[in-house]
């Protein structure tokens, strides 16, 4: 699993002060206002109610503290570790207006980053056999690129480009404005500084052959089924970082893997990753 390093704290205040003002409103939580005494007291127990992995913990923990600072919190597990259905992941005691009013949001990004890091952990025990490694892409929810990202990593998984800054990626349309592949890489070549790697993508085997004869560092096998990917692979056989993309899933990635590639790009594990269901159980003290 790759190192996981903790996101700065001033992003995830920032994104989850954003949350908390969305839900608030101009009044706050006025339903626990009406019912609840502002003397209470309760204690919340955040529980798994699926098997899964965890991720986004220090942001359900942010919530909770901006919400109101005597609220205490004990975490159970970390970000990256395994969940079984009804595991506790965190209790947190103390006013039980504020601890109700961050609820939702406490849950919803634990709930959006776990499921991805659930399903990033699912694809990667998929291809464990294999020297391949599972990768996100550029689509992932706006303004919370970063925020899904860690939970990729969280999961096992690594991280592919973060923006359109991070590196030279020639694409189908680019080279279709280029004029061809040859002509895309060229033109790249000239441009940019010896330090960066040129990855280009290919649909077919004919294009492939073209861009290693152009230089390539990394080739995007796009849409290729597991045979074509075999093939692909051989005829690089070493010259150039290999990368699978397109209608990657839980039924196909094992034979993508097993085709030899470095890398397997996976658009859904952040744009379609289905929410991670964990709830939180008010006990009162």
């Amino acid at each position: 699993m790759p190192d996981l390093q903790p996101l700065p704290s001033q992003m995830i205040s920032a994104h989850v002060s954003a949350a908390l003002a969305e839900d608030w409103g101009r009044l706050g939580d006025i339903t626990s206002a009406a019912v609840i005494d502002t003397g209470a007291t309760a204690r919340g127990v955040i529980r798994a109610r699926e098997d899964g992995v965890l991720a986004g913990l220090a942001f359900a923990q942010t919530a909770f503290t901006l919400a109101d600072e005597r609220l205490k919190q004990d975490a159970h597990v970390v970000d990256g570790e395994s969940l079984t259905a009804g595991m506790d992941v965190m209790t947190i005691t103390g006013p039980a207006i504020a601890l109700l009013g961050a609820e939702r949001v406490a849950l919803n990004f634990l709930g959006h980053m776990s499921g991805i890091a659930s399903q990033t952990a699912q694809l990667s025990t998929l291809v464990a056999h294999t020297a391949a490694r599972i990768c996100d892409t550029r689509k992932t929810t706006p303004g919370l690129r970063a925020v899904e990202k860690y939970a990729v990593r969280a999961g096992g998984g690594f991280n592919h480009r973060f923006g359109l800054d991070d590196a030279i990626l020639i694409k189908d349309n680019h080279i279709a404005v280029a004029g061809g592949v040859t002509a895309a890489i060229t033109r790249a070549q000239s441009n940019v500084g010896h330090m960066m790697r040129i990855e280009v993508e290919v649909d077919t085997l004919d294009q492939l052959d073209e861009a290693l004869a152009a230089g390539a560092d990394i080739l995007l096998l796009d849409n290729m089924p597991p045979e074509t990917l075999k093939e692909a692979v051989a005829r690089i056989d070493g010259r150039a970082v290999t990368e699978a993309s397109g209608r990657v899933d839980a039924a196909s990635v094992t034979a993508i893997a097993e085709a030899g590639v470095d890398y397997i790009s996976v658009g859904r594990i952040t744009h379609s990753a289905p929410c991670l269901d964990l709830g939180l159980d008010i006990e009162f003290v």
